[in-house]
C-alpha cells in the first residue's frame, strides 16, 4: 500500500513538472500519464523498482509494447516519456545514474518550440505592481526568467548568493548538478535589487531562509507556484494564459537572442543544453519567422 501510494505521488509530481517545467498541453501530460501506468504496471509485475531499474528493463518494456502493435508515433512518445521522466529523477536528485541515456527514439517530425513576441513579453514583465512586496517579488521572479532563460526548477533554487548583481551575472545548477554562469542584463538587476532591498525581508515569516525568492507563505517556491504566479500576470496582460509558461519564456529568450544575431554556442552555454543539436531547434523558428516575413513582403513571394 506505502509503495502504491510513493508510485502514485512520483508520477503527479512528474505530470506537474511537465506542465510547469516543459509546458506541455493538458493532452499531451494525458497521454503521458497513459504511459507511464503503463510502465509501472510493467515495474509491478516484474517486480522492479523504479528507483533502481536499468536499461535492459526499460529496453524489454518498449519491446513488449511493440510487439502489442503500438504505432511509431506512438512508440516515440513512449520513449520520450521514459527519457523525461528519468531526467526528471535525476534534476530532481532522486536518482544518479540515467538508464535511457542510450535508448533510441524513432524519427519523428519535431514540434517547434511555442514562445512570445517581445511586445508580449513586455506586456507580460509590466502586469505586476510596484505598490507591495508581491507584485516587486513577481517583476523581478519574470524579469529574471526573461533574461537569464533559466529553466523554473533552477529558478526556484536559487540563492542569493548565486547572484552578482554589480557585474550582471548570476551562477546556477542545471540538470545534473552541473553549473553555469549566465549574463543577467541592467532592468532585471534592477528589478532584483528592489526586491531585496524592498521585498524579500517582509516576506521572511520563519528562519532566515538563503533561498532568493520566497512564496507568500514564507516557505519556498515550487514549479507550481511560480506557474500560478506567471498564469496571474498573462492573464492581466491579455495574453492566453494556456499558451504561457515558465517553459515559454525560457523559448521566447532563446528566439530572441538568435533573432538579435547572437551566435548558437552563446545560446547553447546559457540555456544549459548539453548538445547543440537541441538548441538547434530555436534556429528553425527564426527561418520560419524570416520565411513570414518574406511571404508577407515580398512583392514576388
Amino acid at each position: 500500500m506505502r509503495d502504491l501510494k510513493m508510485n502514485e505521488n512520483i508520477i503527479q509530481t512528474f505530470l506537474e513538472y511537465l506542465s510547469v517545467e516543459k509546458g506541455l498541453s493538458s493532452n499531451t501530460r494525458f497521454s503521458y500519464s497513459l504511459d507511464m501506468k503503463k510502465l509501472f504496471t510493467f515495474f509491478q509485475e516484474e517486480e522492479i523498482s523504479w528507483l533502481k531499474t536499468e536499461e535492459e528493463n526499460l529496453t524489454r518494456f518498449i519491446h513488449q509494447q511493440s510487439q502489442s502493435g503500438l504505432s511509431a508515433r506512438s512508440l516515440a512518445r513512449l520513449i520520450s516519456t521514459l527519457k523525461s521522466f528519468y531526467k526528471f529523477l535525476i534534476l530532481d536528485g532522486i536518482i544518479k545514474k540515467n538508464p535511457t541515456v542510450n535508448l533510441f527514439t524513432p524519427k519523428t517530425w519535431k514540434t517547434l518550440p511555442k514562445f512570445l513576441t517581445v511586445r508580449e513579453v513586455e506586456l507580460l514583465l509590466n502586469q505586476p505592481s510596484d505598490k507591495d512586496i508581491f507584485g516587486i517579488r513577481d517583476k523581478a521572479i519574470l524579469e529574471l526568467l526573461y533574461a537569464t532563460g533559466l529553466r523554473v526548477s533552477e529558478l526556484a533554487s536559487l540563492k542569493c548568493r548565486d547572484l552578482n548583481l554589480d557585474d550582471g551575472y548570476l551562477r546556477c545548477f542545471g540538470k545534473g548538478g552541473k553549473e553555469r554562469i549566465v549574463p543577467v542584463g541592467e532592468m532585471a538587476c534592477r528589478a532584483v535589487r528592489k526586491y531585496l532591498d524592498e521585498a524579500r525581508p517582509g516576506l521572511l515569516g520563519g528562519p532566515l531562509n538563503e533561498l532568493l525568492f520566497i512564496a507568500d507563505s514564507g516557505n519556498t517556491f515550487t514549479r507550481q507556484g511560480v506557474w500560478k504566479l506567471l498564469k496571474t500576470h498573462a492573464k492581466e496582460a491579455g495574453l492566453d494564459p494556456s499558451k504561457v509558461s515558465p517553459h515559454v519564456l525560457r523559448h521566447s529568450f532563446a528566439t530572441h537572442l538568435l533573432e538579435g544575431n547572437a551566435d548558437l554556442r552563446s545560446v547553447q552555454l546559457m540555456l544549459g543544453h548539453s548538445q547543440i543539436t537541441t538548441t538547434q531547434i530555436y534556429t528553425h523558428v527564426s527561418k520560419q519567422r524570416l520565411r513570414q516575413a518574406y511571404d508577407k513582403y515580398h512583392p514576388r513571394a
